[in-house]
C-alpha cells in the first residue's frame, strides 16, 4: 500500500448542518459536492461529508455508537495566538471547546473542539515541524 491518504469523510448526523458548519470557518465546497455529499479540497487531500448511516452502510457495518471515535483530526497553525484565533473562530460557528489552548509537556501549544457531530479537532502550534506556506506539513524523514 502507497503511503498516502486520500480522502477523510466523516459520518454526519445533519449533513446541512455539517455544510454550515465548515462553511462558516471558511472551508470552500467543491463543485463536485452532491445534494447527499459535500466535498472541500483540504491542502494535498479530500475532505468529505456524508450522512452516518448511508457511510456506515457503505462500510457494512453498524451505524451506531458513541462516545471517543478513536481518532482526532488536526490543523496545525504558525503560532500560539493562531491555535487561540483558531479555536475561538470555531467556538464562534457552533464547535464546543474541549479542552482550551495550553502547552504541551514537548513544547508545543493546543487546544481541542468538538464539530457539531463531535468529532475532535486539535488546533496545534508544534514548533518541531515544518509548516509549509499552503499550510501543508513536512516531517523529517
Amino acid at each position: 500500500m502507497k503511503q498516502s491518504i486520500s480522502f477523510i469523510t466523516l459520518g454526519v448526523a445533519d449533513l446541512a448542518r455539517s455544510r454550515a458548519f465548515y462553511q462558516a470557518l471558511g472551508w470552500r465546497e467543491s463543485s463536485a459536492s452532491q445534494e447527499g455529499i459535500a466535498f472541500f479540497q483540504a491542502g494535498s487531500l479530500a475532505f468529505a461529508l456524508f450522512p452516518r448511516d448511508a457511510l456506515a452502510e457503505d462500510a457494512n457495518v453498524p451505524a451506531t455508537g458513541s462516545g471517543f471515535a478513536g481518532f482526532t483530526l488536526a490543523h496545525n497553525v504558525a503560532s500560539e495566538a493562531a491555535v487561540q484565533a483558531l479555536l475561538d473562530e470555531a467556538v464562534a460557528a457552533g464547535a464546543t471547546l474541549v479542552r482550551p489552548a495550553d502547552k504541551v509537556f514537548w513544547g508545543g501549544f493546543r487546544g481541542y473542539f468538538a464539530d457539531p457531530d463531535g468529532f475532535l479537532w486539535e488546533a496545534c502550534y508544534n514548533p518541531f515541524v515544518t509548516l509549509n506556506a499552503d499550510g501543508t506539513i513536512r516531517l523529517t524523514d
